[in-house]
């Protein structure tokens, strides 16, 4: 795992990041089964979701 050494106690954002590397594997997999407009729409909005948690915990 590629994380910042700043984060590395922050449960919350581990578990988004985790989360999100879950969401890309998954998208991979529907993107072979030709579904692409859930991919995307479940690869944008299931990423987000560490990047708004790390911009609420910084502000």
């Amino acid at each position: 795992m590629t994380f910042n050494e700043k984060y590395k106690d922050n449960v919350l954002l581990i578990k988004t990041f985790n989360f999100a590397l879950d969401i890309i594997n998954y998208t991979t997999e529907l993107q072979e089964q030709k579904k692409f407009v859930i991919a995307n729409q479940l690869l944008k909005s299931g990423t987000s979701i560490g990047a708004n948690s790390k911009e609420s915990q910084n502000a």
